[in-house]
């Protein structure tokens, strides 16, 4: 009969890569909305159609000047275009003057 010689220690591994890309920090938030443009993202899952506009409406009644950008500017980012619709995203804010962004439901 032979005795364990790891006394209760195992090896293990952990089934996922080492992280690539390192933490950065946040941008800073913004001081107000008020006269800013707010652009809203979607998965085309669930209903953000609907809630988006129920937020446009409360926040245009807080906010003065607010503009509203809606997720039909940007398409889908989940499914079949997702990766192009990411990867064009940066750029497409930065072309219409978005200050803030609305990531709507499962993002």
């Amino acid at each position: 009969m032979t005795t364990p010689t790891n006394d209760g220690y195992y090896e293990a591994y952990w089934p996922r890569t080492p992280r690539q890309v390192g933490i950065k920090p946040l941008a800073p938030r913004l001081k107000s909305l008020d006269g800013k443009t707010v652009a809203f993202l979607w998965d085309f899952i669930f209903r953000g159609d609907e809630i988006w506009g129920h937020l446009k409406e409360a926040m245009g009644q807080r906010y003065t000047g607010m503009r509203f950008i809606d997720h039909t500017e940007f398409g889908n980012i989940h499914a079949g275009t997702e990766k192009a619709v990411l990867a064009a995203l940066p750029q497409r804010l930065r072309e219409l003057g978005v200050d803030a962004v609305v990531c709507g439901m499962a993002c």
